[in-house]
C-alpha cells in the first residue's frame, strides 16, 4: 500500500493510491486532494488508503427506472409470464393509460414519497372508491414487482386502500325473475337459455359464452362450467375452479330441446357466429322491455337473483359458495342477510330442549354420482 503526493504546474496536489482492497484486488486510483498543503494532502491520501482497504470501492448507484419506464417490464414479464386473465390485464392498461402515468409517469421508483399517494386519490376524488382502490391496487403491486426483482431496495411508499360500503346486491324478486323467464321463453329459446343458465345455474357472462354442449350432460342433470370467454379470449373460469351445477327442470327440458349441430357452443347467433358479451346484452335488453322491467341489458342481475333465491328459500352458505363458485366466503355472505330466521334457528340450537344423542355427529356428504360423472366425461 502506497500513497505519493504530486505537485501540480498550476497549483494543488495529486494523491495517486496503490492499495489491496478486501477481496484481494490490486487498486489505483488517483485523485486531486481536496486541500492545499502538501502535508495535509497526504494526511487526506492515507485516510482514504485506510478507508479503501477496510471497506473496498463503493457500489455504483443503480440507475432507477421511473414509472413509465418500468411499465413495459411489469406487464410483460410479471403479468403476462404469470398468466393474468385478460380482462385483469386490460384493468392494469387503463389504469396506468388513465391515472399513473399522467400524474407519476416521470417519477423514479425510489422517490415516492406518501404524498405522492395522497395527491393521486385527491386527482381521482370524483371516483368511486373501487376504481380509485383498483388504480392503488397496481401501484402497489408494480412497486412490489419492482422490489422483488431487485430494481428498489424497499417499498418507498406504505399504500392504504378507501373504506367502501358493502352495498346489498340487487336482483329480480320472484314474480319478476318469472315475468323474465315468460319474455325470454317467447322471445327466442336461446334467450330463454341465457335467462335460465344466469338465474338458475349462477353462471357468469364469460361462462354463458364459453359453455359448451358437452358440459352439458342432459340426461343427468348437471352442468360443468370449465371455462370462460372474454372478447375472443377462452381462460379458466373467475376462482380459477371448476364447477358442476345440477340443473332445475325448466333449464334441462330447454338446454334439451336446444339440441343443435352448428358447432360446439351451446349458443349461436342466427349467422352461425359464436355469441359475444354485445349479443347477449341485446337478448337481454329485449327480455326486459318485453317483461316491462328496466332495461339494462346488464347479466350479472341474473347471478344476483341465483344467489339470493338460494339465500331467501334456505339454502346454507357453503352450498351458496359451491354452487356459485365464489372463490371467498365473504362474497356470498352479502346474500345471507335474505335467509329467512337464519340467526333465529342458530340461537334455538342452544336452548336444546331436545338433546339427542346424535347432536354434533358428522355426516358425509355423497358427492359419488358427481364425481363418477366428471371423471368418466
Amino acid at each position: 500500500m502506497t500513497v505519493r503526493v504530486r505537485k501540480y504546474k498550476r497549483g494543488g496536489f495529486e494523491v495517486d493510491i496503490r492499495v489491496m482492497l478486501p477481496d484481494g484486488k490490486r487498486h489505483r486510483e488517483r485523485r486531486r486532494a481536496p486541500v492545499s498543503s502538501r502535508s495535509a494532502a497526504r494526511r487526506w491520501g492515507e485516510a482514504r488508503e485506510r478507508h479503501l482497504a477496510l471497506h473496498g470501492l463503493a457500489k455504483p448507484r443503480k440507475e432507477v427506472p421511473t414509472l413509465a419506464e418500468f411499465k413495459p417490464r411489469f406487464m410483460v414479464n410479471h403479468c403476462v409470464a404469470n398468466q393474468h386473465k385478460p380482462a385483469g390485464i386490460e384493468t392494469k392498461e387503463a389504469a396506468f393509460r388513465n391515472y399513473l402515468l399522467p400524474i407519476h409517469g416521470r417519477k423514479k421508483l425510489d422517490e415516492f414519497v406518501q404524498e405522492d399517494v395522497a395527491r393521486l386519490k385527491a386527482k381521482m376524488a370524483g371516483k368511486a372508491p373501487n376504481t380509485v382502490n383498483n388504480v392503488l391496487t397496481v401501484l402497489n403491486q408494480t412497486l412490489k414487482c419492482a422490489v422483488e426483482w431487485g430494481v428498489i431496495d424497499a417499498m418507498p411508499v406504505q399504500i392504504r386502500l378507501l373504506k367502501v360500503q358493502k352495498g346489498v346486491p340487487k336482483f329480480y324478486d320472484f314474480d319478476q325473475y318469472e315475468w323474465l323467464i315468460e319474455a325470454a321463453r317467447a322471445l327466442d329459446p336461446r334467450i330463454e337459455i341465457v335467462v335460465l343458465l344466469g338465474g338458475d345455474a349462477g353462471l357468469r357472462r364469460g361462462e354463458i359464452i364459453a359453455l359448451e354442449q358437452a358440459d352439458c350432460d342432459v340426461r343427468r342433470g348437471l352442468i360443468s362450467v370449465e371455462r370462460s370467454e372474454w372478447k375472443g379470449k377462452v381462460t379458466a373460469t373467475k376462482g380459477m375452479e371448476c364447477r358442476v351445477v345440477p340443473m332445475t327442470a325448466r333449464l334441462r327440458a330447454a338446454l334439451a330441446r336446444h339440441r343443435h349441430l352448428i358447432g360446439d357452443r351451446v349458443l349461436y347467433t342466427d349467422a352461425g357466429a359464436p355469441v359475444t358479451a354485445k349479443v347477449l346484452q341485446k337478448w337481454m335488453a329485449k327480455a326486459q322491455r318485453r317483461a316491462k322491467l328496466r332495461a339494462t341489458g346488464g347479466m350479472h342481475l341474473l347471478r344476483h337473483t341465483f344467489c339470493s333465491h338460494l339465500a331467501m328459500r334456505g339454502a346454507p352458505a357453503l352450498s351458496i359458495q359451491r354452487l356459485a363458485g365464489h372463490k371467498n366466503l365473504q362474497t356470498t355472505l352479502r346474500y345471507m342477510h335474505l335467509s329467512p330466521g337464519e340467526t333465529e334457528r342458530a340461537i334455538r340450537l342452544l336452548e336444546g330442549a331436545d338433546r339427542r344423542s346424535d347432536r354434533g355427529d358428522i355426516w358425509e356428504t355423497d358427492t359419488s354420482a358427481i364425481e363418477m360423472w366428471r371423471y368418466h366425461r
